[in-house]
């Protein structure tokens, strides 16, 4: 076999690989697994996020699935997209930044406050052993709820009503994350957070909100801002 033979022979085996990779993937049923991995490699990884689960559950959850049908099309863009009701699905490198910096572990439970579309419930059902999700958007929890049944995320649990006050049945939670932003941080959410807990959340009015990290250490909260950002303002009973 001459030189040309053997990079033809060499050729023939990457492509076969890499079909059969995909193919791993469900990449036959799956026509945005190329844009998830693009949105993965360089909208969030190249911009710092690194944690492996985080990474893993971003590559696995199809944001697609939790976009309305006219912007599909978009759904690995980063970028937030509405879902109607005034509300947004929040841009991917925020939904992994919001999530690594929680640490999260497997063992653990978090509370979920604005549910949304359900993806970001989606990608911590991961990541935790049990999550916990607030929606006072009655339409939107009923269509997140049935997203996750259609998907197999089966250890998620929606409340429809008011995220502000949280959810004391299932208090304490080792982490929350908040996807909305009230003016103030409820203090009701700082009661369920339990002790070495962490809870992220955007603070403010409209175009001047911060994202706040708060740690619970000796019955004492300490809040560190992180980023400016832009969510929709939290919607209260």
């Amino acid at each position: 076999m001459n030189t040309q033979q053997k990079l033809a022979a060499l050729g023939l085996i990457l492509v076969c690989i890499t079909v059969n990779c995909l193919n791993g993937q469900d990449f036959k049923k799956d026509k945005y697994f190329l844009q998830r991995k693009t949105m993965v490699e360089q909208q969030i990884k190249e911009r710092g996020i690194h944690n492996p689960r985080v990474l893993g559950a971003l590559m696995d959850v199809q944001r697609h699935k939790f976009v309305p049908d006219e912007y599909k099309s978009f759904s690995y863009d980063d970028r937030p997209l509405p879902i109607g009701h005034n509300q947004t699905i929040s841009q991917p490198y925020i939904v992994a930044y919001m999530t690594e910096i929680l640490n999260p572990e497997p063992t653990k439970k978090v509370l979920e406050i604005g549910t949304g579309s359900g993806y970001q419930a989606a990608i911590l059902s991961l990541l935790y052993k049990e999550v916990y999700t607030i929606e006072i958007i009655g339409a939107l929890g009923e269509q997140s709820k049935k997203v996750f049944a259609e998907e197999g995320y089966s250890n998620i649990k929606v409340k429809i009503g008011d995220g502000y006050q949280g959810w004391k049945e299932y208090a304490p939670f080792d982490a929350i994350i908040v996807t909305c932003a009230p003016t103030n941080i409820p203090q009701s959410l700082v009661q369920q957070l339990s002790e070495g807990g962490k809870m992220i959340i955007p603070v403010g009015k409209p175009f001047n909100q911060v994202l706040y990290l708060l740690e619970k250490r000796g019955g004492k909260i300490r809040k560190t801002a992180t980023l400016s950002v832009q969510f929709v303002p939290m919607v209260r009973e």
